[in-house]
């Protein structure tokens, strides 16, 4: 595949979802005034409550095996190492730029949960359609690379549905926290850079361990029991038990209308999702905190350091053996590294009321800028494996 034909197909996703993104933030103008503050939130709640239970349940339990669990361990491994890789390089980020503690949650998150779902699902059909790709013929390299990206896809929304859900959670509590407290613009300033609650006292240091544990197995349940992670739990459940797989999935198979309703529901997930962070970007460009430099080092961060890092990760699995023998397995794992941030976080902003503004000015430039890096690596990648 040259490389001009290799940019078409790396950039059309990235293309689709600013132009998405350009038809939300038009929609949410006072001329307009369609995506007003109200109907974004009302959106971002179905959102989350019906599209993304749908579209996770549905990719998980159709591509799930036990065969497949075996064989393809090292996916769940490889994307913990981007989540722990992206969670350090966005903690130097703070500890350096110290943009506010209101913000620290947000950056960590756009540096550690990528898009391991939407963006693929677009990207690697349209790479195994392409000729002269290097995976195998057409339709073998379609059905296993959907089949990858389904489960990227369903293992990302673990991750992201508890590591960075917990991460969202906390900058919106203490968004509300600082705004309670402090009514001014001044001392709401202030508060960004100093903490927010004073130290604990004595008494409170010798409570009990388990009063103190408490309160985070709650939170824990709390963070496993929303409805993205129930439905991966769900469709492990029934991707792994073939007579319950066979009565919903399948031409032939009984429940075959569930199915199709949660394809139905899960393909509205992508442009709904576009249309609230295009919607809340008319307003971040204007009342935004973030700075340029914190938004340059996300995009150093997530094109540059973790691409060169999942290289090495990769190359040294792949050397030992560890990796099935299908080439596009490990051209998926190695794209899972280069990816913008996933727009799941620009959900959790909404519900959270935490920084939905600084997260779709984030959003829009490192999509801007994945046009050119996620088609420069996939060449690098295809080049390196083959």
């Amino acid at each position: 595949m040259g490389f001009l034909s290799l940019l078409m197909v790396a950039s059309m996703p990235v293309v689709q979802v600013l132009l998405i993104g350009l038809l939300g933030a038009f929609l949410a103008t006072k001329n307009i005034n369609v995506l007003t503050p109200t109907a974004l939130k009302d959106i971002n709640k179905v959102v989350y409550m019906v599209f993304t239970p749908s579209l996770v349940f549905f990719s998980f339990a159709k591509s799930i095996t036990l065969q497949g669990i075996i064989s393809w361990w090292f996916m769940p491994v490889n994307i913990g190492i981007i989540f722990l890789l992206g969670s350090v390089l966005g903690w130097v980020i703070v500890k350096v730029l110290r943009p506010g503690r209101h913000l620290e949650g947000l950056i960590i998150a756009n540096c550690s949960a990528g898009n391991l779902g939407n963006l693929m699902l677009i990207l690697i059909p349209a790479i195994c359609a392409e000729d002269e790709n290097p995976f195998g013929k057409i339709d073998v390299c379609r059905e296993n690379g959907i089949t990858y990206v389904s489960l990227s896809m369903a293992l990302g929304g673990i991750f992201i549905w508890t590591h960075t859900y917990s991460l969202m959670q906390k900058d919106g509590i203490l968004r509300e926290k600082m705004m309670l407290n402090y009514a001014d613009h001044e001392a709401y300033q202030i508060q960004t850079k100093v903490p927010l609650l004073p130290e604990e006292n004595v008494s409170e240091n010798k409570q009990h361990f388990m009063e103190k544990l408490k309160p985070t197995l709650h939170r824990i349940v709390e963070e496993l029991m929303t409805p993205p992670i129930v439905a991966v739990i769900v469709g492990f459940i029934v991707g792994v038990i073939p007579w319950i797989k066979s009565l919903i999935f399948g031409l032939n198979a009984p429940l075959r209308v569930l199915q199709d309703s949660l394809k139905l529901l899960g393909d509205g997930l992508l442009p709904c999702i576009i249309l609230i962070l295009g919607g809340n970007l008319t307003r971040g460009l204007h009342k935004s905190e973030i700075k340029t430099p914190v938004i340059v080092a996300i995009i150093c961060m997530r094109y540059i350091v973790l691409p060169i890092a999942g290289i090495g990760v990769v190359r040294a699995v792949k050397g030992l053996g560890l990796l099935p023998s299908d080439t596009l397995f490990a051209y998926v794992l190695l794209v899972q590294y280069t990816l913008p941030p996933g727009m799941s976080i620009g959900t959790m902003a909404q519900l959270f009321n935490a920084g939905q503004e600084e997260c779709s000015v984030i959003f829009l430039w490192t999509y801007l800028v994945a046009a050119l890096a996620v088609t420069g690596w996939s060449s690098v990648f295809m080049w390196i494996l083959t």
